[in-house]
């Protein structure tokens, strides 16, 4: 599977942006996909996280509320709609696939797309 995310850009505070993630690939709905993000002089932290077939989801802690994670299986994408954006969600932000149940440990990673909320 190779993944491409998009999207990113700058907004200010307290505006929105959707970030897209293609897929190639017959197998996308065999893949738990997720959003992660990696601040400067941050860990790579999980964002989002959604299941095989789009009914389960989840999210970390500080995005709770404001963030959207989806999937269209039909055009093997993932997307993460982000509201409210704040300066600390300032980051490069990056899809990844995962066969297994979590996404723990993903078999495949996009190549990161910038997000910068301007204060």
């Amino acid at each position: 599977v190779q993944l491409q995310a998009s999207g990113g850009g700058l907004v200010q505070a307290g505006g929105s942006l959707r970030l897209s993630c293609a897929a190639s690939g017959r197998t996308f709905r065999r893949y738990v996909m997720g959003w992660f993000r990696q601040a400067p002089g941050k860990e790579r932290e999980i964002v989002a996280g959604i299941g095989r077939t789009g009914s389960s989801t989840y999210y970390g802690d500080s995005v709770k509320g404001r963030f959207t994670i989806s999937r269209d299986n039909a055009k093997n994408a993932v997307y993460l709609q982000m509201n409210s954006l704040k300066s600390e969600d300032t980051a490069v932000y990056f899809c990844a696939a995962d066969l297994d149940d979590g996404l723990g440990s993903p078999d495949y990673w996009g190549q990161g797309t910038q997000v910068t909320v301007s204060s």
